[in-house]
């Protein structure tokens, strides 16, 4: 059985070819790389605004519950006494 070699301007083109693959590969790789620290920024940053609206509500009901419970102008003691 002969090994048959392609010829010089086919084998340039395959090794061309073979290049280009290994640097599309590599390509691939580093962007599934930086969407996954992407992702992993976004969903941290998610987390910090869910905390973040959560603390806003808690200081809105502690605002809302504070006027309900803060004295009112009746409540007040005049200030001579």
């Amino acid at each position: 059985m002969s090994t048959h070699r392609p010829s010089g301007a086919l084998a340039e083109r395959l090794e061309a070819l073979e290049s280009r693959i290994a640097f599309q590969e590599q390509w691939l790789d580093t962007l599934d790389e930086a969407v996954a620290a992407q992702e992993r920024r976004l969903t941290r940053l998610e987390r910090i605004n869910d905390l973040m609206q959560e603390k806003l509500r808690d200081q809105q009901r502690a605002l809302l519950e504070g006027d309900a419970t803060a004295p009112g102008p009746a409540d007040e003691v005049p200030p001579h006494y």
